[in-house]
């Protein structure tokens, strides 16, 4: 089987990936192509929390056996015969930043490696950084130039010449 899963951040609309996973990569292979794909520093410890269709931890997956088995060890298929739907990756835990992974869909087939189907926005570490994506600005902030979205004139910035009559 093969596996859609979406990663988005936290409150972030300017920003998401798709990929299909084969069922029997591992979380590891999942997570070299996510660290690849979306920058991550490669010397950081990894975790996995898994939670099931009722928003309830069932499982944290790391480096080192939590208790519910290794990164390495435990494959895609593995946890969504498990009856998990979604991960919270944390790709940094001492500064506590994670994506979100939500399984979106499984279809028969197989691929070879973790494959990226669609994407929107820059890497996580742009939102870091300050950038703020057209989604995620207030409403009355988001202005097209050019299209005229605007009710006042406040793109129109022409320069007022004052002409003093003794010169």
């Amino acid at each position: 089987m093969v596996y859609t899963y979406k990663v988005t951040l936290e409150g972030i609309k300017g920003f998401y990936r798709v990929y299909k996973v084969d069922g029997s990569h591992s979380l590891y292979t999942f997570h070299k192509r996510l660290r690849a794909d979306l920058e991550f520093t490669v010397d950081q410890p990894i975790l996995f929390k898994a939670f099931d269709a009722e928003g309830g931890v069932v499982a944290r997956y790391a480096l080192q056996d939590l208790g519910s088995g290794t990164v390495d060890a435990v494959s895609i298929e593995k946890t969504v015969g498990a009856g998990i739907v979604k991960f919270v990756y944390f790709y940094d835990i001492a500064a506590r930043k994670s994506v979100n992974i939500t399984l979106e869909a499984e279809e028969p087939g197989s691929i070879s490696s973790p494959t990226i189907v669609d994407t929107k926005g820059p890497v996580p570490l742009e939102f870091e950084n300050g950038y703020v994506a057209f989604e995620d600005l207030p409403q009355q902030q988001r202005k097209i130039p050019g299209l005229g979205l605007s009710d006042s004139d406040d793109d129109k910035e022409e320069e007022e010449i004052i002409y003093d009559e003794k010169e």
